[in-house]
């Protein structure tokens, strides 16, 4: 007799008949549980039947992974994957336009099942379909199920991405280029590519060859939002795989940067400023692979044997100082007068001054933001060292000096040298509408600079202190998403010393009180309430759930999990969804962990994902992730968080229920403003306020509820 925990409770359906509740022996061969299926409802030829999942994602059960079906499961009798992919292979095939549509779309939606798709593909039915394609005879909606199912088939990795054939991929090509055509066909097309493109380096050379960067960039424009995230993802898969010198060709061209910004005029700016997620991930994308660009020169200390080098810095000078010429000098006066004009430069070695930029970073990257303001901006250069030339040697504000922490402040803010990360959405507007942004931005705050150390009153020693309110003064004006250079200089420009003064003293005001000690004895009286109230409001957003997203290369909008804690606080419930679903109630999440068998909460680095992944991983997605334990530390369920307001909802909740104390920043930070409130609330003047010993009476209540709105009256 088989044990207790070999047998599953289910109940099985079928169209047209009563479900049979059967108890599932696992150790039963399964083509014997369905044999016995099958005579319940009196149907002949079992190996012609299969069960699958009824509800969530239809898998197809089988010997391996029958283990996965829970009590409760509900099942559905359906053809056997063999049987079904040989009679969608022979419907495609068939001489009727109708049928051969409605097999393809069929095959379209059971193709995601990879145990059909080994059974379709071992018939070569992949090949069809490539078949149908290359010919190019059917209509668009034949055409569309096509490639979905083509692209379903395919994203198991069963065949190679390398085998197609050069007809075939052209034939995909002609879709994205053609101008205006069915935007499902365009769609699935935009995804294919972007599969070939990760797949081989052979393949993206080809694809690079069939679409052009403009025609990608042309369909951001469209007012189609699936179109224009996949034509985004085909162009990062592009870029990501291209080598250094064809990204930079296909980035720093005029007209793709101004077609962009068109994009984000049209698409961003005119919405309030958002974007869905994942066109923002993909943007965020663009610019750190763009500006990553820079990263060489960062890296790279100043060479003082380059003549090329040593003549650009005498350069920065000749353009500062009206000379002698240096052929009327001696080589000792020569000398001089050079260490004399490097000094009012700014620079700390001024008989040697390739010496202040041997430090990386920034490296040459310093060198080239200063030689691009004097070149560029030649007047404002001349002014701004002539300016401090002029002053006391203690309050004059350095030039080179303060371009080289400048230069590394920025690259620090917009995160050059940083690979992107898995879940970033980070982007600055300004990257897409100014090329060369880096210069651009260096000249703007290298004359902030200037203006804040006058402000301040600076002399050398406060040095530190001007380059702390400067990088304060950048980093809160692009967190405003400035859309220009010019909008972002105006902005930064009023954001002077003073303001940010008012700005930290409004923020500290918030931040610091300062408690006598009954008042510090009354905080902790206070404390107990105010943790349970953050507890039950933990407990409550683990109910309400969170979808959370599968880190991949590709395809991330297809890989999303929802996860839930049951009301009773007594089962963690999870399963996949798709990208459409708001909120799935908790019976269609197929999986469940009985709270009791959670042994550990692991996050960051400790996570199983995250040692798997070693070496790969950025802060960003390590700061992010945690996971529970369970069986007695032998399983995971492992978690990436959308940010790191769920990252401490989460594991705030989770340490609650395993009986242990919150620790996060989040609960810190709520509980300092709940004691705030409360405490003001009590130390409210409560002078000349009567307080009655009893609570008031109830009056009678209303003759008639006349008064009372009619909701369920909908307005005309």
């Amino acid at each position: 007799m088989p044990q207790q925990k070999d047998i599953v409770k289910i109940a099985i359906q079928m169209p047209g008949a009563y479900p049979q509740l059967i108890q599932l022996d696992q150790k039963k061969p399964l083509s014997a549980v369905i044999k016995e299926v099958c005579d319940g409802w009196n149907l002949p030829g079992p190996e012609n039947y299969a069960l699958q999942y009824a509800d969530g994602v239809q898998t197809y059960i089988t010997e391996s992974n029958r283990l996965d079906i829970k009590n409760g499961c509900i099942l559905r009798l359906t053809k056997a994957p063999g049987r079904c992919a040989e009679d969608l292979f022979r419907g495609i095939q068939s001489s009727d336009s109708g049928v051969r549509c409605d097999s393809l779309k069929e095959l379209a939606s059971v193709s995601t099942d990879v145990t059909f798709a080994q059974e379709f593909i071992s018939r070569d039915g992949h090949l069809l379909l490539v078949k149908i394609v290359e010919d190019s005879h059917e209509s668009n909606v034949i055409m569309t199920h096509t490639l979905t199912g083509f692209m379903e088939l395919m994203d198991h990795g069963i065949v190679s991405w390398e085998n197609l054939s050069t007809v075939f991929i052209k034939k995909i090509a002609s879709f994205v280029n053609a101008k205006p055509t069915d935007a499902s066909i365009q769609q699935v097309s935009l995804d294919i590519l972007e599969s070939m493109v990760l797949s081989s380096h052979s393949l993206f050379l080809q694809v690079k060859q069939e679409v052009t960067m403009e025609r990608l960039i042309a369909h951001l424009q469209v007012t189609n939002q699936q179109i224009q995230t996949k034509a985004m993802a085909l162009l990062m898969a592009l870029l990501q795989t291209a080598g250094d010198s064809d990204r930079q060709v296909c980035l720093q061209s005029d007209v793709n940067k101004e077609m962009i910004a068109v994009y984000l005029l049209q698409n961003i700016i005119h919405s309030s400023g958002s974007v869905q997620d994942e066109m923002a991930h993909y943007l965020y994308v663009l610019q750190s692979v763009t500006l990553n660009h820079l990263e060489p020169r960062m890296r790279t200390p100043l060479d003082c044997y380059s003549q090329e080098q040593r003549d650009i810095l005498h350069g920065l000078r000749q353009a500062a100082f009206e000379t002698e010429s240096d052929n009327s000098l001696s080589n000792e006066r020569r000398r001089s007068l050079c260490a004399k004009e490097f000094k009012k430069l700014g620079f700390s070695n001024n008989s040697n001054p390739g010496q202040d930029l041997v430090r990386t970073p920034p490296g040459l990257l310093a060198l080239d933001t200063m030689f691009y303001f004097a070149s560029r901006y030649p007047d404002a250069y001349s002014r701004f060292v002539l300016e401090n030339s002029s002053r006391e040697d203690k309050h004059e504000c350095p030039f080179a000096r303060s371009s080289i922490q400048l230069t590394l402040i920025l690259c620090e803010i917009l995160r050059i040298g940083e690979p992107p990360s898995e879940t970033g959405s980070d982007y600055h507007p300004i990257f897409f509408s100014q090329d060369r942004l880096m210069e651009e931005l260096f000249c703007v705050c290298i004359q902030l600079l200037n203006k804040t150390w006058k402000e301040m009153r600076a002399t050398q020693e406060d040095f530190d202190k001007v380059m702390q309110v400067v990088r304060e003064q950048i980093t809160r004006t692009l967190s405003s998403k400035p859309t220009s250079l010019e909008l972002f200089k105006n902005k930064v420009n009023v954001l002077n010393y003073s303001e940010i003064l008012k700005l930290r003293q409004t923020e500290r005001l918030h931040q610091e009180e300062t408690l006598a000690p009954p008042v510090l004895e009354l905080k902790e009286r206070l404390k107990p309430e105010l943790l349970e109230l953050i507890r039950q409001q933990r407990l409550n957003r683990l109910c309400q759930g969170t979808m959370f997203r599968k880190i991949s290369s590709r395809r991330r909008q297809d890989k999303l999990w929802y996860c839930r804690l049951s009301p009773n606080h007594k089962m963690l419930h999870y399963g996949d969804v798709e990208e459409d679903t708001d909120s799935p109630a908790i019976e269609t999440l197929q999986e469940k962990i009985p709270i009791a068998d959670i042994k550990g909460l692991l996050t960051g680095k400790d996570c199983p994902h995250m040692k798997e992944n070693k070496g790969k991983q950025n802060k960003e997605v390590l700061d992010l992730a945690f996971s529970i334990t369970y069986d007695v530390e032998e399983y995971s369920l492992n978690f990436i968080a959308p940010s790191r307001t769920d990252f401490c909802l989460w594991t705030d909740g989770l340490s609650v229920l395993l009986g242990r104390e919150m620790s996060s920043e989040s609960m810190r930070s709520e509980l300092e403003i709940l004691l705030s409130m409360e405490i003001k609330l009590r130390l409210l003047d409560l002078e000349n306020v009567p307080i009655p010993d009893s609570a008031p009476v109830v009056p009678k209540p209303p003759s008639n509820y006349n008064f009372c709105y009619d909701f369920s009256q909908t307005e005309q």
